[in-house]
């Protein structure tokens, strides 16, 4: 049966599965069937806004863009089927991690959404971190929390309801303020045995806090709920928030909220022990899931969970693409300058191979693409920058090259503890997102600089809210005995991709040129201090 077939089946059954990303960029809808195939979508994109020294993300911005990339998708269901989708069989809704969305007892919001880009809550986390004896990331939602204590801000004796912006979304959506716990481990820390907030921090912080608030923190904190399990119906005021026009109906169950880090591992297969996968955009991050536990706190590395539980090591870069993204948008503004007629995806399919016709280590080129703060490096702000000694060539092979290894320099830093002093060991990295569109060039840079295999698999650019649509599914599946690791191998079953192995050359390259970025982290400090 071809999709066009399939998807006027779906639509006219109700057996279609919505999953709904709010990424960095864009907010991606993605419609399955219940093959596990996308057979529509829509998006919609957005752009973070810097804000009294915040980085943010409209609340009225939300709604219209979620309603914005559902039109999307709805139109495009109605070309082929003659009328937009009425009834669904679930959905679940995801959004970039962590980060701080404080309500009060109304449901409003007391200051605006504090993203996971922020790198203003570095006191805070570093004395959590020691309270805890667990390690504690300034996005954490918790960082956030209590950096506001710290900082005596007003709004923190009226916080009712803290969550991250998938929970808000959902609670808007069904009225339960519910979470899973994956994105409920970048919230607070999770106890593995229990599988849910751990005891001994909830009494550590509110021992902390005594005399400060008038609320106790589990007080404050979502529900969470497990992979599998439904977290709440979409009510009818969920519904026109989705779909202004009406069509679509309450009643579909939806299944807990994840942030994207969890997404991720679903749509790449890795939620079992010694699996790993980086997702490569705006920001980087990689994520492998452990078979026990690391030796000692670093607070470089987040200690999170799988969907369905199980303990990941990550390694998280603020910054990724963002300053190449604005190098080759220059280059694009050039070529119009000079008449010629192209997009900005025709620069990216045209330049990036460029990069693998460079020198092995960038030929001697040194770039920090810190468009905000960068914790891994120790830096709370970021000041994009491409500095070269004046005998290197300036090169557009060796300046793609450079560029492309910068944005994975503060990824080996964090991903270096884990090899190197932890130990950790994966077959495989499963890549996905932006990084990985040009085929060839971001696998053999990211093989290189993580000197393992990557992997992309040709479902991978369905991205997380493919990932979101899953674990819906997995949350309406009939067999409720099988695990999501089983899920998903029957999931991916006939999902072919391809595997870079690391090229020797690449990899002596790129230790070059890390070496060289290590010890150049002071001029970056320097353009900090000094371009303020």
């Amino acid at each position: 049966m071809n999709t066009a077939s399939q998807l006027r089946d779906v639509i006219s059954a109700g057996t279609g599965v919505l999953g709904v990303e709010f990424g960095s960029t864009r907010i991606k809808a993605t419609l399955i069937g219940p093959d596990y195939s996308p057979l529509a979508s829509g998006s919609h994109g957005w752009q973070n806004e810097y804000v009294d020294g915040v980085w943010t993300y409209s609340i009225e911005d939300v709604w219209t863009g979620l309603a914005a990339c559902y039109r999307e998708l709805a139109d495009a269901v109605t070309r082929e089927c003659g009328a937009a989708p009425q009834r669904i069989a679930g959905a679940g809704f995801s959004g970039m991690m962590h980060g701080y969305v404080a309500l009060d007892r109304e449901g409003n919001l007391l200051v605006p959404f504090r993203t996971w880009r922020n790198n203003i809550t570095e006191p805070a986390a570093l004395e959590l971190t020691k309270v805890f004896n667990y390690p504690i990331a300034q996005r954490w939602s918790i960082a956030h929390l209590y950096q506001a204590i710290r900082s005596g801000e007003d709004h923190v004796g009226k916080v009712a309801h803290l969550t991250t912006l998938a929970g808000y979304v959902h609670w808007k959506l069904t009225g339960e303020r519910a979470i899973g716990i994956g994105e409920a481990s970048g919230m607070f820390p999770i106890d593995p045995a229990t599988q849910s907030y751990d005891r001994q921090a909830i009494e550590s912080f509110n021992d902390l806090v005594t005399g400060t608030v008038p609320w106790k923190i589990e007080e404050l904190l979502p529900t969470i709920v497990r992979a599998g399990d439904a977290a709440g119906t979409l009510t009818g005021e969920g519904a026109r928030l989705i779909d202004p026009t009406g069509s679509l109906a309450a009643g579909a169950p939806l299944c807990p909220p994840e942030g994207d880090a969890e997404t991720g591992m679903v749509a790449t297969n890795s939620v079992r022990p010694r699996t790993g996968n980086v997702s490569a955009g705006t920001s980087v991050f990689a994520m492998l899931v452990l078979e026990g536990g690391l030796s000692r706190v670093h607070e470089e590395i987040d200690l999170v969970l799988t969907p369905d539980g199980k303990p990941v090591a990550m390694a998280h870069s603020n910054n990724c693409t963002s300053d190449f993204d604005a190098w080759i948008a220059l280059f694009a503004d050039a070529a119009r300058a000079l008449g010629v007629d192209v997009d900005d995806a025709d620069v990216y399919s045209r330049l990036m191979p460029l990069a693998l016709q460079g020198d092995a280590d960038g030929g001697g080129m040194l770039a920090y693409g810190y468009v905000s703060g960068e914790h891994v490096t120790g830096f709370s702000e970021g000041r994009p920058l491409f500095v070269r000694r004046p005998d290197v060539p300036l090169t557009l092979p060796n300046f793609i090259r450079t560029h492309l290894f910068a944005s994975l320099g503060a990824l080996r830093t964090g991903l270096d503890i884990l090899t190197e002093e932890e130990g950790v060991r994966v077959e495989e990295i499963r890549g996905h997102g932006g990084f990985f569109k040009t085929p060839d060039v971001g696998q053999r840079i990211m093989a290189a600089a993580t000197r393992t295999p990557v992997s992309v698999l040709e479902t991978a650019g369905e991205g997380g809210a493919w990932g979101m649509a899953l674990l819906a599914a997995y949350a309406g599946r009939t067999d409720r005995s099988t695990s999501l690791a089983d899920f998903l191998d029957e999931v991916f079953a006939s999902s072919p991709g391809s595997v870079v192995e690391p090229d020797p050359e690449d990899v002596r390259g790129f230790e070059t040129f890390f070496r060289r970025y290590t010890e150049g982290l002071p001029i970056e400090a320097a353009a900090v201090e000094r371009l303020a």
